[in-house]
């Protein structure tokens, strides 16, 4: 997905699919990351079994770096 993309989504979750090629990074070191050190990643995630979902808005809210987890750019 898109930035405008996910911005104009209605979607409650993002996967890391959905995120990586805004971030520039593989979908599965995402979902690694999520799993093994979330707070690495700056926003929320939650692993529920294998499934790795990111709440739309928080992502949004720490990609314009507002304060998300404490860690605010």
């Amino acid at each position: 997905m898109t930035l405008d993309e996910i911005k104009a989504s209605d979607k409650l979750m993002l996967t890391p699919a959905d995120i990586a090629p805004i971030l520039g990074a593989d979908a599965q070191d995402i979902r690694l990351t999520a799993r093994l050190h979330p707070e690495r990643l700056g926003f929320n995630v939650a692993v529920i079994g294998t499934r790795t979902k990111i709440p739309r808005l928080g992502f949004l809210n720490w990609l314009e770096g507002r304060c998300e987890n404490g860690n605010a750019s």
